[in-house]
Parts: C-alpha cells; structure tokens; sequence
C-alpha cells in the first residue's frame, strides 16, 4: 500500500470519526469538496502543505494521516 493510499483510509477514517462531511472538512481546511474526495479516493497525492491544512482542521497531528495502522 502506497502512502496515497494510507492517507486516503486514514483521511476517511479520523473524518467520520469527528462526524464531518466532505464538504465541512473542505470549509474548515480552505479546500474544496471534490479535492477532499480526491484524496480520499487515493486519485490525487496531497502536497505537505495540504497535509498540514487538513491535519490542523481535522485537529491531529500530521503524522496521524500518514501513519500505516495494524
């Protein structure tokens, strides 16, 4: 599994966890919705500046997005 991938899982999982919509994400995170879903989808490889924003509106560390679980 390649890091896109494990961000994407990750992404999704601490998303639903928090109970925020794509889009909510998107707003917290200056986003858009569809660039959210890209990388939870693994189409896209988020840069570290994305990673930053997305980890600072989901309120985690950055290292949370990016670490393999199991």
């Amino acid at each position: 599994m390649d890091l896109k991938e494990v961000m994407a899982i990750n992404l999704r999982r601490i998303r639903h966890g928090k109970q925020l919509t794509q889009e909510e994400l998107a707003d917290r995170s200056s986003l858009s919705a569809r660039y959210i879903g890209a990388i939870e989808r693994a189409d896209v490889s988020a840069s570290v500046t994305v990673l930053g924003q997305i980890a600072e509106a989901l309120g985690v560390d950055p290292a949370e997005l990016v670490t393999k679980s199991g």
